[in-house]
Order: structure tokens, then C-alpha cells, then sequence
């Protein structure tokens, strides 16, 4: 059942809301945080926890059950282990919204990303019933961190959304309120429980490197569709191994988004595409499955070389896509990578990872396809 929730600040805008919420300042306030005796505390896991396709984890904020450092490449187990696209949804009345979380490396950040989007927090408001508005970051100092996401609030009863690290392991999370203050669970996302739409890809759906944590395009495209979403972006990998497959196929999404390419070759593409839709469709014979192309390299229109990679990933793509199709697999859709970040090479951070504004330009590719086959999903 969809939760009922006041919008008490419907009739004031964006803008206004998101610096009365901060006290009147333009980032949040960590100056001096509260002590912990003056707050109540909450477990995030007592709360709405979403992005964790399996219970059966080894640690509560992984990415894929423990049973699976058996089956996976060593590399996609430990990078499993990052907390990306997760995120807790709550309701609450309190005018001081307080975090404090531990990571499990002490690696905050990366010379190419920030530790905000590698090991912060995220915070959104709900500002109406399909909208939602970016708040407050949750920086991170080091590998346990607090920090006041807003104080001083309207009066109100909001639900809210927090983005846990991109690239990073949680340890645990807490939320901290004055006393008096209700905290609790939100509810569905719209009327009745929706299925998550699962990203399978690489370090670009791992969130490199996005500035923060609800920037990745999966976020994005979880907040405009108003929709769960699960993140299996596994860093320099994402290459289509059959056990993927098999642990995906327990998983029941509104839709398979598949986005590899940019960590397989032509060959590689050639002999694990087709076995591992088939292997989907075989155990969900009616999920809508998307086939992305990758990204255009931003300097591949001066590297020749860069531009074959493109080329013939590409090419070996659609020929398994147009494979599949002629074989009756039916429910399947093509993404092509040309547009993903534009044309002005403006949008990444290396000319190959996305920034927020290359990360914004691919969610509006996506989401033209994936808006119509939502539409008729639970």
C-alpha cells in the first residue's frame, strides 16, 4: 500500500525550500555536530533499504550473496562488496537530519573522483509525488564520518531519500533526530510495490565518476521513473561471465538493462552476449531486455584506434541482438552508444567516464526507451 504523505511545502518553490531546509546556507552545515546524546538514533537497516537484489549477503550493504565468492571472478566479489545504488528511503518531521556512517577502506576518494560520490552520502527531498529535489551531501572525511545533512527545517513531514557510496563499502549507517521527532520506513515509490530496473555494465554504471552519489545515470533514472533500481556496475569488469547470468536470472526486474560493452571486446561480445540473454529469457520469458552500446570514446574522432574499439564491440553487438531476434527471442531492445554523452566532448572526465553532465546526457538516451516499457511493468 502506498504510504500517505502531506506535501506540506507544495506551494514553495524548489530553490526556496532547499536553503530554508539548510538554515539559509548554501551547503550543509557540518560545522559543529550534535553530540550523540542529544539525538535519537536509527539503524538504516531498520528502515526502507533499497538497490540489495539478494538478502543472503555476507554484510548487509553488499551487492551480491556470499554464495557468489565462489562463482564470480575474484575482482567482481571484492568490488561487489561497494555499497553503488543503494539508498534508504524515510519519512520523517525532524527540522535536523543528522548522519554517521563507517566505510571499509580507507580510500575516500580517487584522482579522478571525488570521496563525496566515492564515500559520501546523498541526500534528496521528496518536493511532490513524482519530483525530487538534491538537499545535502554527506561528506566524507574519513572511514567513520557524522555529519549534520540539515538543520533547522520548515515544519513539515517529508519523505526523503539517502544515496549511500558509489565506490566504497558501508560499514553501517545511522540517522539522528531531536527528540520528540518521528523517523520512519517510506512506503512504495507509487501506487502499489514496483520491480527495480537492474543495470548490469561496468565502472561507468559503477558511478565513475559522477560527483556525487545520485548522480550516476541509474539514479537518475531510478528518481525520474520513480522506480527501485539495482546497480551491478563492477569496475573494469561487467564482461558478461555466464554466472552473472545465473544470479541475475534469480532476480525478478521490471527490466534487464545490459551495458558491458565498454569492458569487452568484439570477440569477447561475440561468444557471451547471446548465451547470456538466453539464459535470462529462459528463466523470465516475458522481462524486457536492453542491449547498450557503449560509449563513443570523447577523443576517438582523432584515434583511430579508439574509434575501431567503438567500431566493432558495436558491430558485434547488433549482430548478436539481430542473432537473438531471427532465433525468436523475443522482449529484446538496442540501445545504440553514439549519443550517450553528446557530441561536444564536454561530458566526461577522461573521455571515457561520464560526468554529471555526461551521466544526465545518457539517462536521457535511456530513458527513451526505457519510458515506454515501464509503462506497462508492475
Amino acid at each position: 500500500m502506498r504510504s500517505s504523505l502531506p506535501f506540506t511545502i507544495s506551494s514553495i518553490s524548489p530553490a526556496l525550500l532547499v536553503l530554508s531546509l539548510l538554515g539559509g546556507a548554501p551547503l550543509p552545515a557540518q560545522e559543529r555536530e550534535p553530540a550523540a546524546h542529544e539525538l535519537v538514533w536509527t539503524d538504516a537497516r531498520t528502515l526502507r533499504v533499497e538497490g540489495r537484489g539478494w538478502n543472503d549477503t555476507a554484510e548487509f550493504y553488499d551487492r551480491l550473496p556470499a554464495r557468489a565468492a565462489e562463482r564470480v571472478p575474484p575482482a567482481v566479489w571484492n568490488l561487489s562488496r561497494n555499497s553503488a545504488g543503494m539508498l534508504v528511503r524515510f519519512i520523517t518531521d525532524a527540522t535536523n537530519v543528522v548522519a554517521r556512517w563507517a566505510v571499509t577502506s580507507p580510500n575516500l576518494g580517487m584522482p579522478h573522483m571525488a570521496a563525496n560520490a566515492v564515500s559520501g552520502l546523498d541526500l534528496y527531498v521528496r518536493t511532490s509525488p513524482t519530483a525530487w529535489h538534491w538537499l545535502a551531501v554527506g561528506a566524507a572525511r574519513a572511514q567513520t564520518n557524522t555529519a549534520t545533512l540539515v538543520k533547522d527545517c520548515l515544519p513539515g513531514r517529508r519523505e526523503y531519500l539517502i544515496y549511500l557510496p558509489l565506490y566504497n563499502g558501508t560499514r553501517f549507517l545511522e540517522l539522528g533526530i531531536e527528540p520528540g521527532a518521528t523517523l520512519s520506513p517510506a512506503g512504495a515509490w507509487g501506487p502499489g510495490e514496483r520491480k527495480p530496473i537492474l543495470f548490469y555494465g561496468t565502472s561507468i554504471l559503477h558511478g565513475a565518476c559522477a560527483s556525487r552519489a545520485g548522480m550516476n545515470h541509474a539514479a537518475i533514472l531510478g528518481r525520474r521513473f520513480n522506480r527501485p533500481t539495482i546497480n551491478l556496475g563492477f569496475s573494469g569488469n561487467g564482461r558478461m561471465e555466464i554466472e552473472l547470468a545465473d544470479l541475475m536470472a534469480e532476480l525478478d526486474p521490471a527490466v534487464y538493462v545490459l551495458d558491458c560493452l565498454p569492458n569487452m571486446n568484439a570477440e569477447q561480445v561475440a561468444g557471451r552476449v547471446e548465451p547470456f540473454v538466453r539464459r535470462l529469457r529462459q528463466a523470465h520469458p516475458k522481462t524486457p531486455i536492453v542491449l547498450v552500446e557503449d560509449r563513443t570514446y570523447q577523443y576517438a574522432f582523432l584515434k583511430p584506434a579508439a574509434a575501431q574499439r567503438n567500431e566493432t564491440s558495436r558491430a558485434a553487438l547488433k549482430s548478436a541482438f539481430q542473432n537473438l531476434r531471427r532465433a525468436g527471442v523475443k522482449g529484446l531492445y538496442y540501445i545504440e552508444g553514439a549519443q550517450l554523452l553528446g557530441d561536444d566532448g564536454e561530458a566526461t572526465a577522461d573521455g571515457s567516464h561520464p560526468t554529471d553532465l555526461g551521466f544526465m546526457r545518457q539517462a536521457e538516451v535511456m530513458a527513451k526507451t526505457l519510458g515506454p516499457l515501464l509503462k506497462s511493468r508492475h
